[in-house]
């Protein structure tokens, strides 16, 4: 195995602790080293330990240990949520799913029946009239054209619960505090609940964690040394502020209370009447937005905004909470029982960098990035955080590559959560669109708030500062009411035109983005250094970096802006584009898969025709991937009907045995071959990395020196 020199200097020892200003504890002046192959051997030092247990920490925790790095996790929580938070999983992540043990199909059994959860409902109460609604799905998205799964409907919590059922079969343990050992090292495969990180050292070699949990009134320490740290630990995140990484965007846009709630009479009500998904009230009563997670439960949350100091969460009791429910309603229901309620603070926001103290410490998920809820780009671009993190972890940890390979991670990575954040906030500028349509507009309400606040907050005490916030809002939701938002007075019937002409344009609050969803692509010459708002518009300013691919040409350009309006999907091989999808048959058991299912584990894969000049290639690409210690397979991609066997690759690529030979299986009524879709000739070539996505591709033939183009191929996607 090509293993990885250390370093000849040392530097010193620096700490990150609980207490004081971390801000000036940089770990940035802790040189890059490669990894040493000189490390104690040391079970009781983790490879990798992640912080944080939610989706993105499961995930990236399945992901490693399949690709045989050693992982545990910690959770400060001492038990699992199941208040709903994140529910929509979009193609990209369902792709990812796949590759775990049938995780995406458990979670389309397991979902509501699409039926149930493809509209946005806009109304006056729940049993009251319809304004309008929004059906998010086309016939597309079920065809499996681009892609060979849909898009799914299922809790956070659930998810969950399906991941830890996954880490349990290959062999994981959850600890609570009590059933720690303390004096123990913790071992691979563990995840201890209860554990808050309160301090980071690192040395030359070993990030040392000091954890603190509870048990009888008493805090406890424990220190763990591992050799990465990964910070998947939330918007809140932990590892975050103790490495000092900043936070930049749009903070505080909306506070909200979020209440959990279940009550079968109404899911039994909405799926006959107006079934749904998200169902946005607005009344004289309150207004709010109600997501359903599940109709057949009965299960919901409901989002409210709050004003603070005015109004304060202690104020959303369990009672005020159902009072709200039944006015949204528009009338009282026998079996609501509040579950949860929970504050939550709106924010738009992307960490400065993703990476700290020489690459060994490593933020993914929301811990990088927050986003408004408008679109469910949270999860779901965290769980791509982990799907692009882990091969390279795992290439690194390994000794394939150096660990300036995972410098590739914040450069591909950062520009994507940079993006994610400006088409989320025009989604949510898309979601204020209807209210402000019916004469509610909510920047108004933030500047009434922002007012009260500015001036008059110290002059009225805090009794009469509520009053009179409160009489204000009132005074805006009487526009609501059924005397003015009906077809025969002008003023609602102008009102309600302008909502249709809304949803009518498409113009409202989106569900699916097709062309971000799949066909987001990795530069290799650009990286967004920062970004910033200005009344919620995104300036983004770039630099220029290099990521794990080899690029086509001398100038890539960024990509096109976000509109907010759903643009469907466009496949595309170019470089660092997910690799496109295309049913095949494998020979000879004559398996129907798609091209995605071809990757897997640390692999790379060459994709070929069956001609004379690519299988020199591919030749040639074994003897180079061999001697860089990398996997790679080569798929032999036969046309629609033109089989000649495997005979042929097997004399074209011995010795070599890791290849497969597939035929296409074009969908009816098209005429496309692999290659037209990929907009190649079939004499191109093309690379695909363990995470789906291309690494290098030449259009139409390779020539000149193979060799030497393979060696620099794999140097380059290696960072080595």
């Amino acid at each position: 195995m090509g293993v990885l020199g250390v370093a000849s200097r040392s530097f010193s020892r620096y700490s990150l602790r609980k207490y004081g200003n971390h801000r000036n504890h940089s770990c940035e002046y802790i040189q890059k080293r490669e990894l040493s192959s000189n490390y104690p051997n040391n079970d009781s030092i983790l490879p990798v330990l992640i912080i944080g247990a939610g989706p993105v920490g499961l995930v990236l925790s399945v992901l490693l240990t399949k690709l045989g790095v050693k992982c545990a996790v910690l959770e400060r929580s001492k038990t699992f949520s199941k208040h709903p938070q994140a529910h929509f999983i979009n193609n990209r992540s369902m792709e990812v799913f796949r590759k775990l043990d049938g995780l995406a199909e458990e979670i389309q059994r397991c979902q509501p029946p699409v039926e149930l959860w493809r509209k946005f409902i806009y109304c006056t109460s729940l049993t009251g009239s319809t304004i309008g609604s929004v059906d998010h799905m086309q016939t597309q998205d079920f065809d499996q054209i681009v892609s060979p799964v849909s898009v799914a409907h299922f809790s956070q919590y659930k998810l969950n619960a399906l991941l830890l059922k996954q880490l349990e079969t290959i062999g994981f343990t959850i600890r609570d505090h009590d059933s720690v050992d303390h004096n123990r090292p913790i071992r691979e495969k563990e995840i201890l609940m209860g554990h808050k990180c309160v301090s980071i050292d690192a040395t030359d070699d070993i990030i040392n964690v000091t954890t603190s949990s509870l048990k009888e009134g008493k805090h406890t320490e424990k220190q763990i040394p591992c050799r990465f740290l990964i910070g998947a630990d939330g918007a809140g995140s932990r590892v975050r502020d103790l490495v000092g990484i900043e936070m930049r965007g749009e903070k505080d846009m909306q506070k909200l209370v979020s209440v959990h709630f279940v009550s079968k009479e109404l899911g039994e009500y909405l799926m006959c009447e107006k079934p749904g998904m998200l169902f946005f009230i607005f009344n004289p009563g309150g207004i709010g937005v109600l997501v359903a997670h599940d109709l057949i439960q009965g299960e919901f949350v409901l989002q409210t905004p709050f004003y603070p100091p005015q109004q304060s969460f202690e104020d959303f009791t369990s009672e005020t909470c159902k009072r709200l429910i039944f006015k949204l309603v528009g009338r009282e229901v026998a079996d609501i029982d509040v579950v949860d309620i929970k504050p939550w603070v709106m924010h738009a926001e992307v960490a400065d960098k993703y990476l700290a103290c020489g690459n060994r410490i490593i933020l993914a998920g929301d811990a990088a990035h927050r986003f408004p809820p408008a679109g469910g780009f949270g999860m779901n671009t965290g769980i791509q955080d982990a799907h692009n993190l882990a091969w390279k972890l795992g290439a690194v940890i390994k000794g394939i590559a150096p660990i300036s390979l995972l410098s590739s991670y914040e450069m591909e990575r950062r520009p994507i959560a940079v993006f994610n954040t400006a088409l989320s906030i025009q989604n949510f500028e898309a979601a204020m669109a209807v209210p402000a349509a019916l004469g509610l507009d909510p920047t108004i309400a933030n500047s009434v708030h922002q007012t009260i606040n500015n001036t008059i907050s110290t002059i009225l005490p805090s009794t009469l500062q509520k009053t009179l916030l409160n009489g204000i809002f009132t005074l805006g939701r009487a526009q609501l009411s059924d005397l003015i938002l009906n077809d025969k007075n002008p003023l609602g019937s102008s009102r309600l035109a302008k909502v249709k002409r809304i949803f009518q344009e498409g113009k409202s609050l989106q569900l699916q983005f097709p062309a971000e969803d799949l066909g987001f692509r990795y530069s290799s010459l650009f990286n967004h250094s920062f970004l910033q708002f200005h009344k919620y518009h995104c300036i983004i300013h770039i630099r220029y970096r290099e990521g794990a691919l080899v690029p086509e040409g001398a100038c890539e350009g960024a990509p096109d802006k976000p509109t907010g309006r759903r643009r469907e999907y466009v496949p595309s091989a170019d470089p660092g584009s997910r690799l496109p999808h295309m049913n095949i048959t494998v020979l000879p058991e004559k398996a129907t898969i798609s091209t995605l299912d071809l990757i897997n584990k640390m692999e790379f894969l060459l994709i070929i025709a069956p001609i004379d000049t690519s299988y020199r290639v591919a030749h040639v690409a074994l003897t180079v991937a061999n001697e860089h210690n990398v996997g790679l397979k080569v798929c032999v991609m036969w046309p629609n009907g033109l089989v000649n066997g495997d005979l042929r690759t097997k004399v074209s690529l011995a010795p070599w045995e890791s290849y497969v030979d597939v035929v296409e299986v074009r969908p009816p009524l098209s005429s496309s071959s692999w290659w037209d879709i990929c907009k190649m000739t079939h004499r191109g070539v093309i690379l695909v990395r363990p995470d789906d996505h291309i690494a290098w591709r030449v259009k139409s033939a390779v020539v000149g020196d193979v060799r030497g183009q393979m060696e620099r191929v794999f140097k380059a996607v290696l960072g080595s």
